[in-house]
């Protein structure tokens, strides 16, 4: 007889919502910068990348190089994501990179959550929202002072 529900179901249950949970600040500073990406974005890209790893390890048990071979998959997968959000605007300005990168970095936190390497997806998921917050505004003042610097020629 099969068992349809048992401990394993609840481990997964907890890293994926574990994943989801932790893109959540990501997707919320994205969003409130009205990105492309956001609230649902970066929290189904973690769900996703753990649910895959997750099925990966179940299937393939202790086969590193099949594993190495998802997570390559993944990577590549992600950053494809990820690249949707890179704009040229008609001034020849490159904008979305960082949102970009946020997306493969929250696809390292999903597939860091199904390896039980919480730490590892803590980090990312903090130093990831600190820096798009933070970095922000010392851009803007960079960019506010590079402005205030430049000789006009009128």
């Amino acid at each position: 007889m099969t068992v349809w529900f048992d401990l394993d179901w609840l481990q997964y249950i907890f890293k994926i919502l574990m994943s989801f949970v932790l893109a959540l600040p990501i997707g919320w500073n994205r969003e409130r910068s009205t990105r492309i990406m956001g609230l649902r974005t970066f929290p189904l890209v973690a769900l996703g990348s753990t649910a895959y790893v997750l099925v990966a390890l179940s299937v393939l048990q202790d086969n590193s190089d099949a594993q190495a071979r998802i997570i390559q998959g993944l990577i590549t997968g992600i950053g494809f994501v990820g690249g949707g959000a890179i704009l040229k605007n008609s001034d020849g300005f490159v904008k979305g990179t960082a949102t970009a990168v946020s997306v493969w970095t929250t696809g390292a936190l999903g597939a860091a959550v199904a390896y039980g390497r919480y730490e590892i997806a803590i980090i990312i998921s903090l130093v990831n929202f600190l820096t798009l917050h933070y970095m922000t505004m010392v851009k803007e003042n960079v960019n506010h002072i590079d402005d205030s610097t430049h000789y006009h020629d009128y």
